[in-house]
């Protein structure tokens, strides 16, 4: 009899306990992710910068710096299924789960899935805020890319009012973190998917249908010729512009390249409106 009462007890404190402290059971998950996939050398280096290797579902807790080097690839996933990819020589940590990812070298593509919260995005003096989207942030002092691949996505400059872009599907903002930011560019999903290591060195993203989806949208756009192919092309890191002839188009193959480059953002432009009469 005292034992039941003891159990009846311990359960019935138990409940009280979640039921005046909802979620602190799983709070501590909410702030650190796994390691999902690694390629090559990745580091986790703690605040004093102590580094070891990184391994599948090793445990990443917030300030823990994710490092990449030459060749590598990593994944990391929190809780609520949002996923961050690493290309080569990145520097990712994060502080308060989702709300505060930092890119402080390099580039990652974050998947966001819409029955997630959110996340935020500090990359320099550039932030974006994402949420049911997939987006790709590249970073270095100097210049920055932001491309948008299925969802919509706001950019901002934190501590410049009004200096903010909404980024649709298929588009792109690029240029210096330290100066106000860019209108959008439509960018080719379709070749971008194709070409970008993000895509071709990891498993299918779950947002996969969603981007074809917008893939598709773009290709009808250019059979109505609303939407026009460019010769304008931004090859791997940086955001130098380059014109590529027909005969260079042709080489790289404009749906099956496979560049060594972490991605590529192939420019596309809408089709000029009439001239009024």
């Amino acid at each position: 009899m005292n034992r039941q009462l003891c159990l009846f007890v311990l359960i019935t404190i138990i409940a009280f306990l979640a039921m005046s402290f909802p979620g602190r059971l799983d709070a501590a998950s909410t702030n650190e992710a796994r390691v999902t996939r690694v390629k090559n050398h990745v580091q986790l280096a703690d605040s004093k910068n102590t580094g070891r290797r990184a391994l599948v579902n090793d445990i990443v807790h917030e300030q823990t710096i994710v490092r990449t080097g030459n060749g590598s690839r990593a994944e990391v996933t929190f809780s609520d299924e949002t996923v961050v990819r690493l290309t080569a020589h990145t520097a990712f940590d994060f502080i308060r789960g989702t709300r505060g990812l930092n890119l402080g070298d390099g580039a990652v593509l974050v998947q966001a899935p819409k029955e997630a919260n959110g996340a935020t995005i500090h990359a320099g003096s550039v932030a974006a805020a994402v949420a049911g989207t997939t987006v790709m942030i590249e970073y270095h002092p100097g210049f920055y890319k932001f491309l948008v691949l299925e969802g919509t996505a706001r950019t901002y400059r934190p501590g410049h009012l009004g200096d903010s872009v909404l980024v649709g599907p298929g588009q792109m903002v690029f240029g210096n973190p330290e100066s106000a930011l860019s209108d959008p560019v439509d960018v080719d999903i379709d070749r971008f998917m194709k070409t970008s290591r993000f895509i071709t060195d990891f498993p299918q993203l779950r947002s996969v249908k969603s981007i074809a989806a917008q893939s598709q949208k773009q290709q009808r756009e250019k059979s109505n010729k609303t939407l026009i192919d460019t010769n304008l092309v931004i090859f791997g890191g940086g955001t130098q512009v380059s014109a590529v002839g027909q005969e260079q188009t042709d080489t790289a193959g404009r749906t099956t390249a496979a560049l060594v480059t972490p991605h590529r953002a192939p420019i596309m432009s809408p089709k000029a409106a009439p001239a009024p009469q």
